[in-house]
Parts: C-alpha cells; structure tokens; sequence
C-alpha cells in the first residue's frame, strides 16, 4: 500500500514538473515560460497567439536547445572571438533598448509631426514637369529623329525606338517630376521648353543623347498630411535619438 501511495505521488509530481516545461532534451528541460515570453514578443509583431504558433515556438526551442548543448560540448563559448561577437551584440541589444525608451518617454506627438509637414510644405514650392523623351547612342540618329517630328512624325510613336525601355514603352512618357530629379544636362534643356515645346537640338548625358518635350507644367504638388506622416515621424525619431545621442557624449566625463 505504502508503495502505490510512493508511486502515486511521484506520478503527480513529474506531471506538475511535466506541465512547467514543453519538452526535455537530454534531461535538459526547456520552461514553458521560455515559450510564453517567445510567443509574447511575437505576439508584439502582430501575430495571433494560436496552437499552431505554439507549435512552431516549441519546435524552434527544441532546435535551438539541441544546438547549444552541441556548443557547450565543444566549449565554443568561451573562444575569445566568440566572446567578443556576443559582448557587442548584448551592447547593441542595450543600446537599442536605451533608445526604444527615449522615445517612450519622450514621443513624437501628432502635432509636431504637424509642425514639421506644414514646414517641409513652406519650402517644397517650384515647377514639376510632365515630359517626354526620346534617347539614342549618336547625335546624328537624334537629330533625324527631330526632323522626322518636323516633318509630323508622332513623337509617340518614333519613341519606340528609344534607348530607355521603362519610357519607350509609355511612348516616351516619363512620370511628374521637379527638374533636381533628372541629370543636369537634361534638367538644364527642360526646364527651358514651355508647355509642348520640344528641344531644337539633342541634349548629350552621359546616357546618351536626348529628344526632350515637355509636355505640361504645374505647382509642385504636396502630398496630404496622412500619405507622408509616418515618414515624417521616423524622420523627427531618428533626429530626437541623435540629438539624445550628443546631449549623452556632451554630459559625459570623457579623459
């Protein structure tokens, strides 16, 4: 009797030692609790918390903990480059903590994000153009390509033959755009047409040489607040880390 009452109560406490951890390698027990906070940090990245997430959790622990008795067996630890290697990335794992903490305790807000989008719009003023091109390997084939426009070729039609592919295809159309997006060579002769003019000489870059119209002008056009916002924000983040970053090395005692 004194024995089953023995067995019974080893059988309970291997079940409720069993129940804290998702599995044993080797005797080595892996705690469900490394399992909870896995799943938590997932969890974080959106995911949902569901058997088969915990599935892959636990089949991943299990790999990892087979690893890393294979590490300790070969003592790889306590090389000095590994050492070295894990002593810079617990320093990063810190550092980018200190930096996640920062920016808890002092958040960009909606209104300086405000702030600096209404800023960005003051200077963001100018021409976007509209144009189309034609781009071949010799000034020669560019000046018969301009004279067969002349003559009432469609300059669509005659872009086919162009050197740029994304454009030929568009019948030489490139998208809207202010003058400082293209090379200077190409900007210089654009921002010289007015609205369906077209160069009366080809233009020479270093890609080529272009026929270039211009086939209409507007205002720079600022994106809405909601489209640009969370650029804005990572922006005004980064400059909020580098400016803690300074004000740390100024306060610093550095011999």
């Amino acid at each position: 009797m004194l024995r089953v009452v023995a067995f019974s109560a080893a059988l309970v406490a291997s079940t409720a030692v069993f129940a804290q951890n998702i599995a044993v390698v080797n005797s080595k027990p892996i705690p469900k609790a490394r399992e909870d906070a896995w799943v938590e940090q997932l969890k974080k990245q959106g995911q949902q918390d569901t058997p088969q997430l915990r599935a892959q959790v636990k089949d991943q622990l299990i790999q990892r903990e087979v690893f890393m008795q294979e590490v300790q067996k070969r003592g790889l630890a306590d090389k000095p480059d590994v050492k070295f290697q894990l002593e810079v990335q617990r320093q990063n794992t810190l550092i980018q903590s200190l930096m996640r903490d920062e920016m808890t305790r002092n958040p960009v807000t909606d209104a300086q994000v405000k702030a600096a989008y209404d800023e960005q719009a003051k200077t963001a003023g100018g021409k976007e153009y509209k144009v189309r091109h034609i781009l071949v390997e010799s000034e020669a084939d560019a000046k018969d390509i301009t004279a067969q426009i002349k003559k009432g070729a469609k300059f669509e039609d005659l872009a086919k033959k162009s050197k740029d592919p994304g454009s030929a295809q568009r019948g030489g159309e490139l998208d809207w755009a202010n003058a400082g997006s293209y090379v200077k060579p190409f900007s210089d002769a654009m921002v010289k047409l007015a609205k369906g003019q077209m160069t009366e000489t080809p233009v020479q870059s270093q890609f080529g040489w272009h026929v270039i119209r211009v086939d209409d002008v507007r205002d720079a056009q600022v994106p809405p607040l909601e489209q640009v916002a969370p650029q804005i924000k990572e922006a005004l983040q980064q400059q909020r880390v580098a400016a803690f970053a300074e004000q740390l090395r100024k306060s610093a005692k550095i011999q």
